[in-house]
């Protein structure tokens, strides 16, 4: 079974061992995967220009102007990389609000966290796409050995086990992008998925929209922080094999109100509640004693 730590400890580049491994489980030719992670590439870089150039709002109203708003206005921190990132990242999360084509990766409400960091990594260092496609092969290696130890969804283990995976498997990707060791990616994705641990799981109205869309551009750029560590040779004190487990220990005790329900967290605040009764039509105050709240 693939692990985080076989992963560390394969030989150079880590993507060739994952893509070996793949072909044989599969009996696909290697070509045939790297053509397909190639044409996923092309998709996530067409939901990010259509994100980024849209202002339509989302089916429910509550986002579908973030990312443009972000990448229109002036860059205050004068920090283009960061900048970059959130919003390549909101961009394709508004678009999978608005219904619009992307690329699960692993999930749809997790979808913006590696576009955001591998591909504004690339973008702001002038890398092309065509160097893409091994960080891509390495990071969904990376999702497969998490899948092992547990399911990729916020309902299964709250949202720890969504944009964390996500989180982690961008941070190995942008890794060995960047010319780092397999030993350094995987740690990359350990320190990343550490940091989440604990993460609920809580949907305005059970939309993929609020926290999910700004959610993604946090963590996208915390996939690019992890990165930036493993580079300079930090590690995590606690095994990647351990904390996976911890992680998955953790979503097996997070309460159902904590998993993707919208029955705990922001969706339980007197806005999200407004929310909720706004989207199943039970009027002005839904038996709540709350008065509906106007979408921007």
């Amino acid at each position: 079974m693939t692990t985080l730590e076989a992963l560390m400890n394969a030989p150079a580049p880590a993507s060739a061992w994952v893509l070996e491994r793949d072909c044989q489980e599969t009996g696909l030719d290697p070509q045939d995967i790297r053509d397909e992670m190639a044409r996923r590439i092309r998709e996530m870089r067409d939901s990010i220009e259509r994100g980024l150039n849209s202002s339509a709002k989302s089916i429910t109203g509550m986002v579908g102007w973030n990312a443009k708003g972000l990448w229109d206005s002036p860059d205050a921190l004068n920090a283009p990389l960061i900048r970059r990132v959130q919003a390549y990242a909101m961009a394709v999360n508004e678009e999978n609000a608005r219904m619009g084509r992307i690329v699960a990766a692993p999930t749809a409400g997790s979808a913006g966290t590696i576009p955001g960091a591998l591909l504004g990594v690339a973008d702001h260092l002038g890398i092309p796409d065509d160097r893409l496609v091994d960080p891509m092969i390495l990071a969904a290696g990376v999702g497969k050995a998490i899948s092992k130890r547990m399911f990729i969804s916020g309902a299964a283990g709250g949202c720890q086990a969504e944009i964390g995976s996500s989180a982690a498997m961008a941070a190995a990707a942008v890794v060995e992008l960047l010319g780092g060791t397999p030993r350094a990616a995987i740690q990359a994705a350990s320190m990343a998925l550490m940091n989440t641990i604990g993460l609920v799981c809580d949907p305005v109205g059970g939309y993929v929209e609020v926290p999910c869309v700004s959610r993604n551009a946090f963590f996208a750029v915390h996939a690019v922080s992890a990165a930036q560590l493993a580079l300079a040779q930090l590690e995590s004190f606690i095994p990647p094999d351990e904390v996976l487990g911890a992680m998955a220990a953790v979503g097996r005790m997070m309460p159902a109100e904590l998993r993707e329900t919208a029955e705990g967290g922001l969706a339980q605040t007197p806005t999200g509640l407004a929310v909720t009764a706004r989207m199943e039509g039970r009027g002005e105050d839904g038996g709540t004693g709350m008065v509906e709240l106007p979408m921007a």
